[in-house]
């Protein structure tokens, strides 16, 4: 008969069934709650008169009825029907689940009932715990069926919609609406339902009265039992660790209090009859307030206990005080701390001791799993109590920490419990099974055929397996003995397991053992899920917030991120729609991580700073400073005459004294906190360093990277606020100085990787390549676009007012005398080393893009030359026709104007040029990129290719090439109004000229150059011909000795000396074919005669 029955396969398909129907029945609550996911027909203004006539008139609408009414109520959903139709059917179908599930649930529990079974949780373990588990879940089925408050709504529209599109109605649908009826009070109709099952309901459940009170013990009692302590005996340290009730010990707390509570709700008749029933009630009660359904659904259950059994006639309030039920369990949460770390140590010394010790580290497990789910249930609803801090843990990372090391221990030495357990299964329980077996006084073929081929499995075993690397698979075993357990626990049966409760207690630590060998994560599942945390995301942001505040436990912090990967075991493959769990357990794990990278990003930074402070001392600007204090120190002090007071002595003495006690206080102080900061950094990166990588719903998590990539971000934001850019003041850090802080860094950066395998040498590249562009990955500015910024507007714009003076003879540019003040040292900022810094610091690609802002500038420029030359073309071609007639070029307009604009871009082209030669060392193949990497040219590719891309669309190659030449013409022959300038006069001591007319050689040059080079037109024959008509015109200047237009007449002679000395098309030889060589001698003599020159 019981053969016949199928009992353990039944309950295994029910149970995985009921779980599935149950986490749709969640989803459906889940998604009808929230206003933005639930179906639209439900809030829909037009559907509201459809809601309200099926909430009053279910389940029964009738369409065909009064069909005026019908027809005014129901109209949006005649409308809608084929959406209705599509939109509802899972739900639909998911209550017709509900309901199948029922009946299921009814046929096998009536069959139970017939057959008499005896439930025993520590004889046959398997079967009483799978049917305990059937009672519960069909129970959370009903009562989240209950809780869907739009249910009626779901299951009458989609059958008016199905009756409207086919014309009846579904045929599941009277029953179902009945259904949802009786369950508006669940409690009222379960007790109804389970009234005939009490006889072994009851059993099943008092069958724990030996197991839960000796699981229920507190903190005290643990800590004087040495409980999980492997050096309490260390005579027994490598004896196994074993007892009759092995599966008991790691069994949740949590299942058997809902086991108690829910087995006795629904069969509360033995409350009032049975004393041990009452007792083990009440110590259910007094262990907590709430009981988990699924996920984050709970039960208050001393409410819904004094609600229902108020309604009962002769019934005592069974509800028991809990007030020091959260002191109770912050002890148990102590003592586990502690009690697993030194588990955790000891095994990590001694993996060995896995083997033996497993039963510990699954009880270690559970224990710890307990407390933590009752934190969570009880952290979201705190009850009214004087000590609400009982409900707040702020060291839970440390238990949390070592819960995940000892599964991470298990794990890795899977192959050290496979060789140990293989060996004990082989030599000792398949020995004692086959004792056990020969022993029984009766043995019926089936029970005999299954326990032979337990003894044959086990016997067959070898060390080799392991050895080999083979696969172990011992789940038919754990079926059959499940089998067993039900053919010997019907009433009746040849052959009663309760009378051999040796036979049940060596196949229970047999099924541990095999366990053990083939099902390691599902033993970890089962004693370690914490896959719930992701259903209460404020209690595990808040336990993960108040551990970043306690410095003792940000070492723990990765505990945190590791338990998110738990959270792919809390769904089920009955609810596919669940896709959204995904990306809400990733979003966790990463904001946990970023935010553990932010705060060892943040004490690392500080770190450096401190760092780049005590550097910033020793740079050589405070050297005089530094060498002004250690001479006064060296300084002899007075000594008092004889007969002079020593009054002044004795108080500078007391100062003196006062100050270096300031002093090294202050210091102490520096110290201090610099101890501090290393000590958060180890703790930090202790943590991260953990392990290298871990999974999280198929995806794989570097902890590591999320700093790399928070430094990457946070270094480069420092390096921009080093730079200290003012746009409104024109303000910014000299390049050096910048280039020494970002050393400084660098160099305290390194010792990162004494605490964290981190590529230090990778994350530096990357933040200073992206400082080489115009914007970083983040797009915000970099150094390239602060200091291309300033240097166009506060450096180049000051010398193109020759407010600043370019200086060949230093390389640099420097301040024109001024009584103003002014803000910058231009030669600060300008000088060989200050460039070489910040070709450093932008290095090629962002000398490119500096070239190409000042190429930008040039070409505004040359757009304006081009204007000034078209007004002027009439005059401009004459002129070059008739160079040696003075008047012809009295009719000439705006010559300051060109003469203003070509300085400019000398100017700039000066800049430039500086800059390459700073640059000079680094090289690039390509050509367009060689001027930006230092590489001297005769032509500037890159003003070449600026000029190019200037021109017009309407304009033809021959008229820019008429605009180029007369420009050339139109500079020749407006030179001579220079002399006119007071500021044009050369100066021996920078080399130049006061107000940058020397530039205009750069200009002349490199301009020329670029534009004929765009044109494909001979550069030499025009700046020859530029050199001709420049040269008439300076010598015309020179016939008007008296005229005070002549008076840097010498100065400006030096300029045209200057155009052919750096022009690489003309030479000395042309120079003197139509310049006399003696005017150039006498102009040098004069102009160096006039210098003022002083030494020492």
């Amino acid at each position: 008969m019981a053969y016949q029955q199928k009992l353990a396969e039944k309950l295994t398909v029910l149970n995985e069934r009921g779980r599935g129907v149950l986490i749709r029945m969640k989803h459906i609550k889940t998604v009808c709650s929230d206003p933005q996911l639930k179906p639209s027909f439900l809030t829909e203004k037009a559907m509201e008169p459809a809601v309200k006539y099926i909430n009053k008139k279910f389940p029964n609408i009738d369409l065909r009825g009064n069909i005026v009414s019908t027809h005014q109520n129901l109209s949006g959903v005649q409308k809608q029907k084929s959406e209705i139709l599509v939109a509802l059917t899972s739900y639909y179908y998911s209550f017709i689940d509900v309901m199948e599930f029922r009946d299921h649930v009814y046929e096998l529990l009536n069959t139970i009932d017939a057959c008499q079974c005896f439930f025993n949780i520590t004889v046959n373990f398997d079967f009483t715990k799978s049917y305990l588990d059937l009672i519960v879940t069909y129970t959370s089925v009903i009562m989240m069926l209950s809780r869907i408050d739009d249910r009626k709504v779901l299951t009458a529209m989609y059958n008016c919609a199905h009756e409207m599109s086919n014309g009846n109605s579904d045929p599941s649908y009277p029953r179902l609406g009945q259904m949802i009826l009786e369950y508006d009070h669940p409690w009222k109709k379960l007790t109804e339902e389970f009234g005939p099952h009490t006889k072994s309901v009851t059993g099943a459940v008092l069958s724990l009265h030996m197991v839960y009170p000796r699981r229920n013990l507190g903190a005290e009692q643990w800590r004087s039992a040495q409980l999980l302590s492997l050096l309490s005996v260390p005579a027994d340290m490598l004896s196994p660790a074993c007892c009759e009730t092995m599966p008991c010990e790691y069994l949740p707390m949590e299942v058997m209090e809902r086991w108690i509570i829910l087995g006795f709700l629904l069969c509360h008749s033995s409350l009032n009859t049975n004393q041990a029933s009452q007792d083990l009630w009440k110590m259910a009660l007094r262990s907590g307030l709430y009981i988990t359904l699924i996920r984050d659904e709970t039960i208050n259950i001393h409410k819904v206990t004094e609600d229902y059994f108020d309604t009962l006639k002769g019934y005592v309030p069974f509800c028991v005080s809990v007030c020091y039920s959260g002191a109770i369990h912050k002890e148990k949460r102590q003592f586990l701390r502690n009690a697993i770390k030194e588990l955790c140590k000891i095994l990590e010394d001694e993996p060995g001791l896995l083997g033996p010790k497993a039963l510990y580290v699954c009880m270690a497990l559970a224990f710890s799993r307990d407390e933590v789910l009752w934190l969570v249930r009880h952290s979201e609803n705190v009850p009214k109590t004087k000590t609400p801090e009982d409900y707040i843990d702020s060291q839970l990372a440390e238990l949390l920490f070592y819960t995940e090391k000892l599964k991470t221990l298990m794990c890795r030495h899977s192959r050290v419990l496979q060789r140990y357990h293989l060996q004990y299964l082989a030599q000792f329980d398949a020995l004692a099974l086959n004792d056990t077996i020969q022993n029984m006084n009766v043995c019926p073929e089936e029970e005999s055929v299954l326990m032979t081929s337990f003894v044959s499995t086990l016997s067959a075993l070898t060390v080799k397996q392991v050895e080999n690397g083979e696969e172990f698979d011992f789940r038919a075993l754990r079926l059959d003995w499940l089998r067993l357990q039900a053919y010997t626990s019907v009433a009746k049966a040849p052959l009663c397991l309760k009378d051999y409760p040796d036979l049940a207690k060596i196949m229970n630590m047999t099924e541990f053992h095999t366990k053990m060998m083939d099902d390691i994560d599902g033993v970890l599942r089962e004693t370690s899920d914490l896959s719930i945390l992701c259903f209460y995301p404020r209690v595990f942001e808040k336990m993960f917030s108040q551990g970043c505040e306690d410095v003792l436990m940000q070492r723990y912090l990765i505990a945190f991120p590791l338990v998110c990967s738990h959270f792919n075991q809390c769904t089920h493959q009955m609810c596919p729609e669940e896709v959204s769990i995904e990306e809400h357990i990733l979003r966790f794990c990463v904001t946990f991580l970023e935010e553990i990278a932010k705060q060892t990003c943040s004490i690392v930074l500080e770190i450096c700073a401190e760092q780049c402070n005590l550097d910033d001392q020793l740079l050589p600007k405070h050297c005089a400073h530094t060498i002004s204090t250690a001479r006064n120190k060296k300084q002899k002090k007075q000594v008092p005459k004889k007969g002079e007071p020593t009054d002044q002595c004795d108080k500078n003495r007391g100062k003196n004294h006062y100050n270096l006690c300031h002093n090294r206080n202050i210091n102490t102080s520096a110290r201090k906190h610099m101890d501090k900061l290393h000590l958060t950094l180890t703790e930090l990166c202790s943590s991260l360093n953990y392990c290298n990588h871990f999974t999280v719903w198929d995806h794989v998590i570097i902890p590591p990277e999320y700093l790399l990539s928070q430094l990457e971000i946070n270094l480069a934001k420092v390096i921009v606020r080093m730079a200290n850019y003012n746009k409104a003041t024109h303000e910014i850090t000299r390049p050096s100085d910048l280039l020494a802080g970002i050393k400084a860094y660098t160099s305290s950066l390194y010792t990162l990787s004494r605490y964290l395998s981190v590529d230090v040498t990778r994350l530096v590249k990357s933040v200073l390549l992206q400082q080489t562009q115009p914007l970083d990955s983040q797009g915000d500015q970099t150094i390239t676009t602060l200091y291309t910024s300033w240097y166009l507007e506060g450096l180049l714009r000051q010398a193109s007012s020759a407010l600043i003076i370019h200086c060949p003879t230093m390389h640099c540019f420097v301040n024109q005398p001024n009584e103003n003040e002014t803000r910058f040292k231009a030669e600060e900022y300008s000088d060989v080393s200050e460039l070489q810094a910040l070709a450093e610091l932008i290095g090629p690609y962002g000398l490119k893009f500096l070239t190409e802002n000042l190429m930008w500038h040039i070409t505004s420029q040359v757009s304006e030359l081009k204007k000034l030359v078209i007004d002027n073309m009439d005059v401009l071609v004459q002129i070059r026709s008739n160079f040696d007639k003075p008047e012809a070029m009295t009719n000439l307009q705006t010559s300051e104007n060109v003469l203003k604009r070509m300085t400019i871009i000398g100017v700039i082209l000066s800049f430039r040029a500086m800059i390459q030669a700073a640059l000079g060392d680094a090289t690039l193949s390509v050509f367009e990129l060689a001027s930006a990497a230092g590489l001297s040219c005769d032509i500037d590719p890159a003003l070449v290719t600026a000029i190019a891309n200037m021109r017009t669309d309407g304009s033809s190659l021959e008229e820019e090439y008429k605009l180029t030449y007369l420009l050339l013409i139109y500079v020749a022959v407006s030179l001579p109004i220079l002399a006119v300038d007071p500021n044009s006069y050369y100066s021996r001591e920078y080399g130049g000229h006061h107000n940058n007319i020397h530039c205009l050689a750069t200009a002349i040059n490199q301009l020329s150059a670029a534009m004929f080079t765009a044109q494909n037109k001979n550069i030499e024959q025009h700046l020859k011909e530029f050199l001709f008509v420049a040269s008439s015109t300076l010598l015309q200047l020179g016939q008007n000795v008296e005229r005070t237009d002549s008076k840097n007449r010498d100065s400006i002679y030096l300029l045209l000396h200057m155009i052919v000395e750096e022009s690489p098309f003309l030479s000395q030889d042309m120079l003197e074919k139509c310049f006399p060589y003696a005017l150039l001698r006498n102009a040098y003599r004069d102009v160096y005669k006039s210098s003022i020159i002083t030494l020492g």
